[in-house]
């Protein structure tokens, strides 16, 4: 599917959150009433104060070190892109053992953490916020990216048709084993964990990922979550490991924020009301303590469709931040409407650290590059130029 904003995954899918350089210019940003928010009016989340509403969303980059522990080119990378409002790092292993992709970085280890301070102190001295994204790969994992282990899920069904990259090449992916109930509180222990090394990490808060088909996401829906008892059936059942584990991480983290994705078929995934789940989720959500919440608003794949962002916006009280091939110009329009507070913006962050200042002053964009989206090594990663560059 080729649209706007729409990179590639390590599996060949594309992945939104940029867009064309020829979509923002200077002029085509609507007048704003000085009474109204727009893309660079400030914002208050939680307890932290943000420059602006354009947010760098999390983009999985493979670029850990051995043993999933950040390094200096993943701080490099962050701390050039310090002037977004608020930087979401990405998917981060909460424990071992549950890996989905090569090298993506992990924050359950004492040596994760030391590597996490270089990103975040070099996005503090930059003048910028970040948070880390907590994720659980449930049943999107594989056995050859874990020493063998079988991935975990809330039933034993198995991604299909699609595969994933291997130490032996691409594979399909296995039947998962389903988590017992008993075995439920020790996830929201591993998140709490987690919460806790963030901030030992320097980090301003977390971002539960709650989306895209990983295991908190495929509790949530009933085309992966087909199970009996507390966590299953109802959509209360089915949400009740989101709200145990956003429970156990408030109490770690100053800063919470969720990420949901109602509509993404990526990973399998379906659900039999999506529109009507994700009106109900933003309503509960509204007494669980979220500093913020992120919806993508389609699906990568283009095969489920709807409106999310209006009910969910009237339903939520809270920070409504929005994703997913969004230009400048939709951006600003939204948010001086009160569609949304804030947006974020994935593959135009990567190929554009000064991102901001580009779309303030109406400056081309750099066009992003597929084919170093996860590959080792500086390239297509620290190396994109930025307008005081020189040439």
């Amino acid at each position: 599917m080729q649209g706007v904003g729409l990179g590639t995954s390590p599996r060949g899918l594309p992945v939104a959150g940029g867009f064309r350089r020829d979509q923002i210019q200077a002029n085509a940003l609507p007048k704003s009433d000085p009474a109204m928010a727009d893309l660079f009016s400030p914002i208050r989340i939680g307890s932290l104060d943000l420059a602006n509403r354009l947010w760098m969303a999390p983009l999985t980059r493979c670029r850990a070190r051995a043993g999933h522990i950040p390094g200096a080119l993943m701080a490099e990378y962050y701390g050039q892109r310090a002037t977004a409002g608020l930087v979401i790092a990405e998917a981060t292993m909460v424990s071992e053992g549950h890996s989905a992709f090569w090298s993506e970085p992990g924050i359950y280890s004492e040596a994760q953490v030391a590597g996490w301070r270089l990103t975040t102190d070099a996005v503090h001295r930059a003048g910028g916020r970040i948070v880390v994204q907590l994720w659980h790969g449930g049943r999107a994992c594989h056995p050859l990216l874990n020493g063998g282990r079988q991935p975990v899920a809330p039933s034993a069904i198995a991604i299909t048709g699609d595969t994933v990259n291997t130490p032996e090449g691409k594979q399909p992916y296995v039947l998962p084993r389903a988590l017992a109930d008993e075995e439920l509180p020790g996830i929201g222990a591993e998140f709490q964990r987690a919460a806790r090394n963030a901030m030992a990490a320097g980090f301003d808060g977390v971002e539960i990922h709650g989306a895209n088909g990983y295991l908190l996401d495929q509790f949530l829906r009933d085309g992966s979550n087909q199970r009996q008892g507390a966590y299953g059936g109802s959509r209360e059942n089915r949400a009740r490991l989101l709200f145990e584990v956003l429970e156990a991480v408030g109490q770690e983290a100053p800063v919470v924020g969720l990420r949901l994705s109602p509509l993404n078929s990526f990973n399998g995934m379906v659900d039999s009301d999506p529109i009507g789940l994700a009106t109900w989720l933003a309503g509960e959500l509204n007494d669980r303590g979220l500093a913020y919440l992120h919806v993508m608003r389609a699906d990568f794949l283009g095969q489920q469709q709807g409106d999310v962002l209006t009910p969910m916006r009237q339903a939520f009280k809270g920070v409504l931040v929005a994703n997913t091939g969004y230009s400048g110009d939709e951006a600003q329009q939204a948010i001086g409407a009160k569609a949304v507070d804030a947006v974020a913006f994935g593959t135009a962050f990567l190929a554009n650290p000064d991102l901001p200042e580009r779309i303030r002053n109406g400056a081309d964009l750099n066009t992003p590059d597929p084919s170093s989206f996860y590959s080792p090594g500086p390239g297509g990663y620290t190396d994109y130029p930025s307008l005081a560059s020189p040439s």
